[in-house]
């Protein structure tokens, strides 16, 4: 069973860490900024937008490319978690200390949050959506939901980029992410709104100054990311080495 280190302080204010807190700001402000943005886009060019086909896909396919994009960014420096529930689930596994991880936690809602105020200022002051379940569906299946879709992203991304087997995945890690990310938002876009991130629902709440719900979407991800880390890292892994401190 992989242990769950604390960490040092000296390792985690080392020069390396800090440019890894870096990145991880970049990408998370790079993403929220292309998702968040393609939702306000949308919602400027048509009506009725969250009832329309068309604009979930739009949506899907933006956080997709986005994500692919901004792990792609990240991977060599941070790891590109670019979500405080992928961080989590990388801490339970052991592939990250608590230390480094909180703050990496720092850095990923600083820059969600900083994203969002960019896409407040550069829209003229048009409402930041955040995220909420739908009508009919209550909070517990919105956490149902995103328990479910996160584990399915925090287990990709131990497949494809923490496995030490990993092999020749590790180089369609960030498609492999974006795809099931994109995949997810179009199955639960309707019903939880797709988060998977709180990070990514956190920056707009601020932004917005609307925290209805928020517990949804801290609670759903961690868990699903926590599970996730835990049954990959305790059943498929290989634990005779730790991992390396360059590896996420």
């Amino acid at each position: 069973m992989p242990g769950i280190a604390f960490g040092r302080f000296d390792i985690s204010f080392s020069l390396g860490s800090i440019k890894a807190y870096l990145a991880e700001f970049i990408s998370t402000l790079l993403f929220v900024f292309a998702g968040v943005g393609s939702a306000i886009a949308y919602n400027k060019v048509t009506t009725d937008a969250a009832l329309d086909p068309s604009g979930l896909v739009a949506i899907a396919v933006c956080h997709g490319f986005a994500l692919f994009v901004a792990v792609s960014i990240a991977a060599n420096i941070s790891g590109g978690h670019v979500n405080p529930a992928v961080t989590f689930g990388l801490a339970l596994g052991g592939q990250i200390t608590v230390l480094t991880g909180l703050f990496y936690w720092i850095a990923q809602l600083l820059g969600a949050i900083v994203g969002s105020y960019l896409l407040k200022v550069a829209t003229g002051g048009m409402a930041v959506p955040i995220h909420s379940v739908a009508a009919g569906v209550g909070a517990a299946e919105g956490v149902v939901m995103e328990i479910i879709i996160t584990f399915a992203l925090v287990y990709t991304v131990y497949a494809t980029a923490a496995d030490p087997k990993k092999g020749s995945l590790g180089i369609i890690a960030p498609i492999a992410i974006g795809f099931i990310v994109g995949a997810n938002i179009l199955a639960a876009g309707p019903f939880s709104g797709g988060s998977m991130n709180p990070a990514r629902s956190f920056g707009p709440a601020v932004a917005s100054g609307n925290f209805a719900g928020i517990w949804i979407y801290w609670v759903g991800p961690l868990v699903g990311g926590g599970l996730a880390g835990l049954i990959y890292s305790n059943v498929f892994m290989n634990h005779e080495h730790a991992p390396l401190s360059s590896d996420f």
